[in-house]
């Protein structure tokens, strides 16, 4: 399903819509976490290292959750906790944030673990079929 997003879109460029949807260091770390660190609360996301400012949080979280990029439930746990978790269209994301880490750290230092990108160049298909089976897997708890 396409979606218009939670906004009137500039232009219909498709580099123009994804950065309205994505263009501002929060909202990719969001997703970057949520895919690639098992992040999934609140708290959670404000204990990352770059230290994101609750806030901005709140925005880009509701933000996200507009675009159907995230959903959020009660934690089956303690129901005064939401989980976010990445949709369909979140998840499709991933060979968009594994070419812009294999960007970032052949360009510059990064603290991306060797084995990881030595994974996702070689391995690049396999990598990425490991991503949605481990999203799948947090869907289905």
């Amino acid at each position: 399903m396409k979606r218009s997003g939670a906004k009137q879109q500039r232009s219909s460029c498709p580099v123009s819509i994804a950065l309205e949807a994505l263009g501002d260091t929060w909202t990719l770390l969001i997703i970057r976490d949520l895919m690639f660190k098992g992040r999934k609360t609140f708290k959670e996301f404000l204990e990352a290292e770059e230290g994101i400012a609750s806030n901005i949080l709140t925005d880009r979280l509701q933000r996200l959750e507009a675009l159907a990029i995230i959903a959020k439930r009660q934690d089956p746990n303690d129901s005064r906790k939401l989980d976010y978790r990445l949709t369909k269209i979140g998840i499709d994301l991933a060979p968009t944030l594994l070419e812009m880490i294999l960007w970032s750290a052949k360009h510059f230092k990064t603290g991306a673990p060797p084995e990881i990108l030595d994974q996702m160049i070689n391995q690049r298909r396999a990598f990425l079929i490991q991503v949605r089976k481990t999203w799948k897997r947090r869907q289905d708890v």
